[in-house]
C-alpha cells in the first residue's frame, strides 16, 4: 500500500485560501498568485459548486478550465460594484486594520520604489469582500503604517460609513498562520497557526501588535480528497512550492 506524503506548508496555504470562499454562492471568485488560484479551484471542485471562475481575461471556466461562458471587461466591472465577487489580493503593506499598499514604498510624492499602483484597490474593498494572500510573513509587510493606501481598511472605512457599507475584509493568509478581523475595532487577530509555527514566531514577524486569543488552532488539515485533487488534478506541475517551497 502506498502511503501519501504528508501535507506541505504549501497545502495547507492552499486549503487556508479555499475557505475564503466556503458557502459563498454563485459569486466570481478572483484570486491573484498561485496559491489562491489553486485555493479557489478546490473550494469549486469541493463545498462551493456554484463558485464561478474566470481565466482572468473574457470567459468563465470550470475547474478544469473549460469554457463555460463569455465573461467581457464591462459584465466583470457590473460583478465588483454590484458585490458579487470576493478577491484574494495580495499586499506590499498592511497594516493592523487591513489598510494595503501596492502602489509605492515611501513617501507617494516622491517614493524610493515604485510598485504596481493603486490598480483596482479601493472599488474592490469597498464594494465587495476581500481577503489577501501574503507568501512571505514578514515586518516589511505587516507595518504600522502603510505608506500609501490602496486597499480601504477598517479604521478609514469607519470614517465613511456611507461609501463603505459593502466594505468588508474577511481573511488574511500567510506561509506562516490565518488573520482575521474579528476584534471589537476590527484589528488584526491570530486566527490559526499552520503546522510547526509558534505564536511567538508570528508575532516576531509582525511590525504591530497582534490581538491573540488565549488558545489558538491550527490552521485545517487538507482532507485525503483534497490532497488528492491538489496534486493530481488542480496543480499536478506543483506551482504551489513557487510561493511556498517545502
Amino acid at each position: 500500500m502506498t502511503v501519501s506524503p504528508p501535507p506541505t506548508r504549501a497545502e495547507y496555504c492552499v486549503v487556508a485560501c479555499a475557505e475564503v470562499w466556503r458557502g459563498a454562492g454563485e459569486i466570481l471568485a478572483a484570486p491573484m498568485g498561485p496559491v489562491p488560484s489553486v485555493g479557489a479551484r478546490l473550494a469549486r471542485l469541493t463545498f462551493t459548486p456554484d463558485l464561478l471562475l474566470t481565466d482572468g481575461e473574457a470567459l468563465l471556466v470550470d475547474a478544469d478550465g473549460v469554457v463555460e461562458g463569455w465573461l467581457p471587461y464591462r459584465q466583470h466591472l457590473t460583478l465588483v460594484t454590484g458585490g458579487r465577487r470576493h478577491v484574494m489580493m495580495g499586499a506590499s503593506q498592511l497594516d493592523r486594520h487591513g489598510n494595503q499598499n501596492i502602489a509605492c514604498i515611501g513617501d507617494w510624492g516622491r517614493p524610493t520604489r515604485q510598485l504596481l499602483g493603486v490598480r483596482g484597490a479601493p472599488v474592490n474593498t469597498l464594494n465587495h469582500a476581500t481577503s489577501y494572500w501574503v507568501p512571505r510573513h514578514s515586518r516589511r509587510v505587516f507595518v504600522e503604517r502603510v505608506d500609501m493606501v490602496c486597499g480601504v481598511g477598517y479604521d478609514r472605512a469607519a470614517e465613511h460609513p456611507g461609501t463603505a457599507r459593502f466594505h468588508h475584509l474577511a481573511r488574511v493568509v500567510t506561509d506562516l498562520c490565518v488573520l482575521d478581523f474579528a476584534t471589537p475595532d476590527h484589528s488584526m487577530r491570530l486566527a490559526s497557526l499552520h503546522p510547526g509555527v509558534t505564536v511567538d514566531e508570528v508575532r516576531e514577524a509582525t511590525g504591530f501588535p497582534l490581538t491573540v486569543p488565549p488558545e489558538v488552532p491550527p490552521t485545517r488539515e487538507p482532507t485525503a480528497r483534497e490532497l488528492h485533487l491538489i496534486r493530481e488534478v488542480i496543480d499536478p506541475g506543483g506551482t504551489r512550492t513557487r510561493e511556498v517551497p517545502r
